[in-house]
């Protein structure tokens, strides 16, 4: 568990993990302080002043931080960190955490490390072509190292996670029932006046008595617990685990409380969650399909077009505002029972949340309950014959990793004796474990059901079985790196198109007037808050006035890899204008969306003014790639689509640079910043999600260079963007 930053300092519990040659991973507890930007790592909490750390890492502003999820490694579930150094790819550290709270935590300080590295960009900050820097960020123990005050720091990531764009709310309120306020989202019309989803979402919202974080564990689990709360599962599992954020599951539904004669629904869904920096967890589902799971016979498969909770912590995180949303199509074959029927099963689905409240109020008030001994007789369904199977075969395990690791080399060090990130997993300390409290058998998966091989339609006879033998498991590894095809598909599928010629900065047609689908427009700048002149004193944002860059033209292509550097092809628009000699700075922002087809879009400014007459636009033109990750601010805002969709979204200010990887291109005449979406599971899920309804939305963005002093304040929006009714289908083959 990690202990909240004071004076700058983080410490706590964390996990180090690795993989050993066979590619099975491990990890080794140990005990972590984050302090004056230096990362130190000890085998026990009884530190005293003269002990030196078993390793040092320098946190600087080449670290970058990604939220992996979670993740089960040996039977137990973590929160996975990777610590990366942008000068050097194999360098990196892989860090767990036992709870989701903690590896925020965790992530935060470290970011905020990272950020209070380089303050300001004149003084701080050279050319990267001229400045020298190490392979490695790490020293010794006993360096001695510059202290740094946090105070200037602080205000970096104070601010709540609000919205930075000002927008009515799609929800009214129609009803009170049980407990929950009742609302329904207004009718989402499209560019042709078209009314496109016949199917109501419908939001309910109460406050239950508990953190955040028990309630996103409560709702994750597919166990037995899930009986004292949900009254419309009946059994699910895990059908694929994707990412350490987005699985695949099949849920099958009770069939006593649907209508007389209507025959059993289930759903094969995907999930996707994420954390947000203030505590709020948010989980998403929607329907697809999947190879591994065909419909059922006795079953009618349901289609839920979108849903999901959002657990906002309330009253300083003792309580929480949950909102529980549903768009579902229940497959009626008589078209006159469709409306009332689906409204009224979708609002008795959402009664739920009631039933989850209630459950944390008793708890809370420690109320004896029948129904809560499932965790007690899961924990006897093996037997101690199994027991001691699986303890002799987790030190069989131990051994493997000890013989393999063993014939590892040292770690390379540099030439001035300074080592890499890699040096935190050094085999000298790896094979010392410091065991959890009460950790000899890990039961907690056979409740969670966060186990993709673990299927919750198993009798409990077959939980008895012990696990595969290593070499099973190995070949089981194996076999899935071999499969590497999407094992699912959205409904929605995506068309191809001839290949043509581009012209780059014109294959994405304009529309001012917004009624062209798959066209772009710039977006009104006062629909987005930017900090204010004294922002460092209240903290308070402003609306934009206007912007600093006139949008001149946009891409949407796609390929089969990735096409950096636009800006440097001779069919650009870019270069027409240099081959003119023409004075026009051009900024260009390249979002690279992964997959089997990768897909582009990008986006093109020009500023008419000369460059050094803005310097915060001037030192990021002419900064390093550090500086530049650490100041690009991009705001999004889903203006009309699906409840899912915008809630995936959000409409909060991102720092891109510390998410996603990005490449920068500096040219004689422009800037391109090459954003790789799929660097963070987080992002891949959130875009993953849009493709499937991107027809259909309306997507508004705003970028913008955070300023961190009083000179460079307030901020100004360096252009805006809307674009409208994107198609796959049309974009442009490269």
């Amino acid at each position: 568990m990690g202990v909240p930053p004071n004076d700058g300092k983080m410490e706590g519990w964390l996990y180090i993990i690795r993989s050993h040659r066979f590619g099975l991973q491990f990890s080794r507890r140990r005990y972590f302080i984050l302090q004056e930007n230096y990362l130190r790592c000890y085998k026990t909490t009884s530190i005293s002043q003269e002990e030196e750390p078993l390793r040092s890492a320098k946190i600087d502003s080449y670290i970058r931080i990604t939220d992996n999820g979670r993740e089960s490694i040996n039977r137990k579930v973590f929160f996975i960190f990777t610590l990366y150094n942008t000068l050097n790819e194999n360098d990196h550290l892989k860090l767990g955490a036992s709870g989701s709270e903690d590896a925020g935590k965790w992530i935060r300080s470290l970011q905020n490390a990272v950020l209070k590295e380089c303050p300001n960009p004149e003084k701080e900050f050279m050319s990267f072509s001229k400045k020298n820097w190490l392979p490695s960020r790490f020293g010794n123990a006993k360096r001695a190292h510059r202290q740094r005050s946090i105070d200037y720091y602080s205000f970096l990531h104070n601010e709540a996670v609000t919205s930075d764009v000002i927008a009515p709310s799609p929800w009214k309120i129609f009803g009170c029932q049980n407990g929950l306020r009742l609302f329904k989202e207004a009718k989402d019309w499209d560019s042709r006046g078209k009314h496109w989803d016949a199917h109501p979402a419908i939001m309910a919202v109460g406050v239950v008595n508990g953190t955040p974080e028990a309630i996103f564990r409560t709702l994750m689990s597919l166990g037995a617990s899930r009986s004292e709360w949900d009254f419309s599962f009946y059994r699910g599992n895990v059908v694929e685990h994707l990412d350490g954020h987005t699985d695949i599951l099949h849920a099958k539904l009770y069939s006593n409380w649907l209508p007389w004669g209507m025959m059993r629904r289930d759903f094969l869904l995907r999930r996707y969650w994420r954390r947000e920096e203030d505590g709020t967890y948010v989980i998403l589902y929607h329907s697809v399909i999947h190879k591994k799971c065909p419909p059922q016979n006795g079953y009618v498969r349901a289609c839920l077009k979108s849903g999901g909770y959002v657990i906002t912590p309330v009253n300083k995180g003792r309580e929480s505002l949950v909102k529980h949303m549903l768009a579902v199509d229940w497959k009626f074959w008589k078209v006159y029972l469709r409306q009332p029927y689906a409204r009224s099963l979708t609002i008795r689905m959402l009664e739920r949340l009631a039933a989850l409240r209630e459950m944390f109020q008793a708890k809370a008030g420690n109320y004896p309950s029948d129904f809560s001994s499932a965790d007690s007789e899961v924990k006897i369904m093996l037997d101690q014959a199994t027991v001691e199977d699986i303890k002799s075969e987790d030190i069989s395990q131990q051994k493997l990793e000890l013989d393999v690791d063993l014939e590892d080399d040292e770690p390379e060090k540099t030439n001035s004796g300074r080592r890499s990130l890699m040096s935190l997993n050094d085999a000298s300390d790896e094979f010392f474990d410091v065991p959890d409290s009460g950790e000899m058998i890990a039961f907690d998966h056979l409740e969670n059901g966060w186990f993709p091989e673990v299927s919750q339609e198993w009798p409990a006879s077959n939980m008895s079985q012990p696990r595969l033998s290593s070499a099973a498991v190995f070949v089981k590894k194996i076999h899935d790196l071999a499969v590497q095809k999407k094992g699912y598909m959205d409904f929605q599928e995506l068309a191809k198109e001839e290949n043509v010629v581009p012209s780059f900065g014109n294959t994405l047609q304009k529309d001012s007037a917004c009624s062209l689908p798959c066209s772009w427009a710039t977006s009104d700048p006062t629909t987005f808050l930017i900090r204010g002149e004294n922002y460092l004193k209240d903290n308070q944002k402003i609306k934009a006035k206007g912007t600093l860059m006139q949008m001149v033209g946009a891409d949407w292509l796609r390929s089969e890899h990735k096409e950096d550097d636009l800006g440097s092809r001779a069919e650009s628009i870019v270069q027409k204008y240099a081959a003119q000699g023409r004075p026009e700075f051009f900024f260009i922002v390249n979002i690279q969306v992964p997959g089997v087809t990768q897909y582009t879009l990008a986006l093109y400014y020009m500023l008419k003014t000369p460059l050094e007459e803005t310097p915060l636009l001037h030192s990021f033109v002419n900064g390093d790639d550090a500086f530049r990750n650490s100041r690009f601010k991009l705001i999004p805002y889903i203006s009309k689509g699906s409840w899912i969709v915008k809630q995936s979204v959000g409409k909060k200010a991102c720092l891109v640079g510390q998410a996603l990887e990005m490449h920068h291109f500096r040219g004689k005449n422009y800037l391109e910043l090459d954003i790789d979406v799929g660097s963070s599971t987080v992002a891949r899920g959130v875009v993953s999600l849009v493709l499937g309804y991107l027809n259909h939305l309306v997507i508004e963005m705003a970028f913008v260079i955070q300023g961190n002093t009083e000179e460079e304040l307030p901020e100004v929006l360096l252009g805006t963007c809307r674009l409208n009714n994107l198609d796959a289908s049309k974009s442009v083959l490269v």
